[in-house]
């Protein structure tokens, strides 16, 4: 945790025609392990790969095949669980959910409800400087995915893709501790932010491999206090579960239409009926899919195919011995290290390749000239240009020696702008590329010192002016930096200029 203190945040009131609500959430995350191979077969995981090329015969349910535990998904599931500060199970089971649909061969999903590989847990969302949301993790358990069903490639017809079939993926369930559509978006991120700091999961919303189940329901004031001292979820109005949100704006936007839409019929004198529901985003709301099915009503028992899962203590240890630095961490020390804001350390510890790219360009320099630098040239341009920090033309050693040649008073912040452009579109080493198109500022006294007296010279009415206000000097500054081409180091015209004026 942040060697800061934080406070935690007030729930949001959403104003009612009768009363007012406070909004309760709690978030299912299903986040596609980082694996070469699926959870119980060899077939591989590659996005993008022909229909129904990635099948192998247990993923397709062909008849006698068995399934076999990929011990390096159980191994990204337990470095997940200690990411998140969590308890893990040493000893943990797979059951079988019964259900049919077309893009399911088994006729059930191997998954973990009674026996999870990884206990209770936590995260820390920080929600603005000294204010964060701690959002318990209730489990986490490793599961398989479904295949894909197609339905826009022929109006008459609908096709599946087994690809995904058979995918790893670990199902992350928080306790209902969120408190607003902002809230919730701050927790995937933050959670998506983690465990693409730990490498199990890459976190790609738009090719499904992180997306949220969203419960959402509301209560009157004072009854989540109620909840908490009671532990009694009835005092937390009835959920409705918002399915497969891949897009932060459209969760802000879906539960903020949930909200209203339960408000609605509870002011009405109705009840909310429990059920699944889907966004449409483009009518802006949310639709039922589904009644709420319970847990009996999916048949889970235990899978016969498969032995609990038992692993050992030393193992757990090694895997934790072998941790990266994780977000929060590495905030607090480019804030001891570097001096940074808590703004600018957000924001390069946001990505982890961000962060890598920045302690390289501060190592050894200002930490704080390093970070404007990364933030706003390098960060806006990428911004611009619509490219990532992995596919950036300006190398963290190239940055450095920009800022290395600012930091000696060679080059002004205006030149090293110029020569960032340069080292942007033609690439080289920056202090070669100043010196051989002239850009160093010039620091010998003696030839500012004659512009200098040139320019006060042919100039004694406003000589005079500067005298009598001597914020007029500047104006002096401004025309030697002109009869130099901007060369002349300004520090030491501005020095000049006032020996000279005797001000």
């Amino acid at each position: 945790m942040l060697d800061l203190t934080y406070e935690n945040p007030k729930p949001k009131v959403i104003a009612g025609a009768k009363q007012d609500w406070e909004l309760v959430i709690g978030m299912e995350i299903h986040a596609q392990v980082s694996s070469n191979a699926k959870l119980f077969s060899g077939a591989s995981t590659q996005v993008g790969a022909e229909p129904n090329s990635n099948v192998a015969f247990v993923d397709a349910a062909m008849p006698g095949m068995l399934p076999v535990i990929n011990g390096y998904c159980v191994e990204q599931a337990v470095r997940s669980g200690l990411g998140l500060k969590a308890q893990i199970n040493l000893r943990s089971a797979f059951d079988r959910k019964n259900y049919f649909y077309p893009d399911l061969p088994q006729g059930y999903q191997i998954s973990q409800l009674y026996h999870p590989i990884v206990g209770e847990g936590e995260v820390l969302v920080e929600l603005s400087p000294g204010v964060a949301r701690l959002v318990r993790v209730e489990r986490i358990h490793l599961e398989q995915d479904a295949g894909k069903s197609i339905h826009d490639m022929d109006p008459n017809m609908s096709f599946v893709d087994f690809n995904r079939t058979g995918v790893a993926l670990m199902e992350i369930v928080s306790r209902p501790d969120i408190r607003s559509a902002e809230e919730a978006t701050a927790y995937v991120t933050k959670l998506r932010q983690i465990l693409r700091y730990l490498g199990t999961c890459d976190g790609n919303m738009q090719n499904g491999n992180l997306r949220a189940d969203v419960n959402v329901s509301v209560c009157p004031p004072g009854q989540y206090e109620k909840y908490q001292a009671t532990q009694d979820f009835s005092h937390l109005g009835t959920r409705c579960e918002i399915k497969n949100m891949n897009s932060m704006r459209f969760m802000t936007q879906a539960i903020d239409f949930e909200a209203r839409r339960q408000i609605a019929i509870l002011e009405d004198g109705g009840s909310v009926d429990q059920e699944t529901r889907l966004y449409d985003p483009d009518k802006g709301e949310t639709r039922s899919m589904r009644s709420k099915e319970e847990a009996h009503d999916y048949r889970y028992f235990p899978c016969p195919d498969l032995l609990p899962l038992e692993i050992e203590q030393a193992w757990v240890d090694e895997i934790a011995a072998n941790m990266p630095e994780l977000p929060d961490a590495k905030k607090t020390r480019f804030m001891g290290d570097f001096g940074l804001t808590d703004y600018d350390a957000n924001v390069l510890t946001a990505d982890l390749d961000s962060a890598g790219y920045f302690e390289a360009v501060a190592k050894g320099r200002d930490g704080k000239i390093a970070a404007n630098w990364v933030i706003n040239e390098l960060f806006g341009r990428l911004n611009k240009e619509g490219l990532t920090i992995a596919e950036t033309p300006v190398s963290s050693v190239q940055l450095g020696g920009i800022v290395d040649l600012i930091g000696s008073g060679e080059i002004s912040g205006k030149m090293a702008k110029d020569l960032f452009e340069i080292i942007w579109t033609e690439g080289g080493d920056p202090a070669e590329v100043a010196n051989a198109r002239g850009m160093k500022q010039v620091t010998d006294t003696g030839a500012i010192e004659a512009a200098v007296d040139e320019i006060i010279a042919a100039n004694p009415a406003q000589v005079e002016k500067a005298k009598a206000n001597p914020k007029l000097a500047g104006w002096f500054t401004g025309q030697v930096l002109k009869a130099t081409g901007g060369k002349a180091a300004p520090a030491v015209v501005q020095q000049l200029v006032a020996q000279k004026l005797g001000l």
